[in-house]
């Protein structure tokens, strides 16, 4: 596991420390969080990104919250606590993990003793993360299963270490594969606005001395037509029941390519990623975000100004384009309704 990107989420010396993810790979520097609303502004403003990481995150930011209100009224600080859960809610909205574990973290206080929350409900946050993590090593050797010797793979955004409790979704299959010397190139796109594949997933990958090549994200149907290309594995923000993903824009256009090109593609996702509730792909929140990030690259302007901008976070891929979704459970080929209910049973 890189070194660096494992520190991506730390609880230190009494409070939340986050790698700051926009600095990357230029500077690594870290950001303080002693309070929840430090913790909305790092999830809002993508010092922290990436589903798993959120969640983590968010219950890191309960045990905050919780010692702010039970210090201003420990007789009323399980109600007053809720509009702090509310506020980190409505952080990101289309990232399921942020819920799941805001919900985890309610029931841990509503079955606690009176009395000094904090230290059973940061024993609750860093159990998530550990399970985070070792769900990730699970689904990692789960995928790797998938690949034959001689694979090239093809990963969108960063689905890794940085964007988990650590080790990772997609690059967690990626990592356990190359480890079983079974991938002979990965490519990596670049992934429009925010760069999380050049600044993160290339920089994460040569962290472990794991060769990566960087491609631009409109060279993927090239790529794959001159087919090097074995499978295209990316992570997901929230799976539906059905097996519609929410993955970061782009990735329904891998998918249709990728079929076109008879490439195979994975979806990588614990469990708490998907989403029961939610029916199909339609029912998904969709993010959108500022002008700015498509208009100007770090401050500099590169775009005119009285252009319309349309910023989606992310997009859907139906389930049948999804030849596979790995969870920390196994391996849904094909994945639908039923076959999510049964290993959503497991």
């Amino acid at each position: 596991m890189s070194s660096l990107a494992d520190q991506a989420i730390v609880w230190q010396d009494n409070h939340l420390v986050l790698l700051d993810q926009r600095e990357l790979p230029s500077d690594v520097c870290f950001i303080d969080c002693h309070e929840v609303a430090d913790v909305i502004h790092a999830i809002r403003d993508m010092v922290v990104r990436g589903a798993p990481a959120i969640g983590v995150t968010a219950a890191f930011g309960v045990v905050l919250a919780a010692r702010v209100r039970y210090q201003q009224s420990p007789g009323s600080w399980r109600q007053d606590i809720e509009q702090d859960l509310q506020d980190m809610l409505l952080a990101r909205p289309t990232a399921v993990n942020l819920r799941w574990a805001i919900e985890k973290m309610r029931n841990e206080i509503s079955n606690l003793p009176d009395g000094d929350p904090e230290p059973s409900l940061l024993s609750k946050a860093q159990t998530i993360h550990q399970e985070d993590i070792l769900a990730n090593k699970t689904l990692g050797d789960f995928g790797a299963t998938l690949l034959t010797n001689e694979s090239t793979v093809l990963t969108h955004c960063n689905a890794g270490a940085l964007a988990t409790g650590g080790y990772g979704t997609a690059l967690g299959v990626i990592r356990s594969a190359y480890a079983q010397e079974k991938i002979t190139a990965i490519y990596a796109d670049e992934t429009r606005p925010w760069f999380q594949g050049t600044r993160l997933t290339a920089w994460e990958l040569l962290q472990d001395n794991i060769p990566v090549t960087l491609i631009c994200d409109s060279a993927a149907a090239s790529l794959m037509r001159q087919k090097k290309l074995a499978w295209v594995i990316v992570g997901a923000d929230r799976v539906a029941s059905n097996g519609d993903v929410a993955n970061k824009i782009g990735t329904y256009s891998l998918a249709v390519m990728a079929r076109q090109h008879n490439v195979k593609f994975m979806v990588a996702a614990p469990t708490s990623t998907i989403d029961m509730q939610i029916k199909s792909g339609d029912d998904i929140e969709i993010e959108e975000r500022a002008d700015y990030e498509i208009t100007s690259l770090r401050d500099q302007p590169i775009g005119p100004d009285d252009a319309g901008v349309w910023n989606p976070v992310f997009d859907i891929t139906p389930a049948e384009f999804v030849t596979a979704l790995v969870t920390e459970k196994g391996v849904i080929k094909a994945p639908n309704s039923s076959k999510i209910e049964a290993i959503m049973k497991y």
